[in-house]
């Protein structure tokens, strides 16, 4: 990742990268939904989900 080039790197020293996201983008019932951060999705939402990303992949 080119991000990783400009982290501030001091031997002996932690680094950190704040990474501001959203969870879920892409998948319409996941996107902005807190509930995601507590559960992981059934088969059928799972499905559903990679369904939705493939669209937006090659759409």
């Amino acid at each position: 990742m080119h991000a990783l080039e400009h982290v501030p790197f001091e031997p002996g020293k932690p680094s950190a990268i704040v990474a501001h996201t959203v969870k879920g983008k892409g998948v319409s019932f996941m996107e902005g939904v807190p509930m995601w951060h507590l559960r992981g999705p059934s088969k059928d939402e799972a499905r559903k989900a990679f369904a939705e990303l493939a669209r937006g992949l090659w759409s």
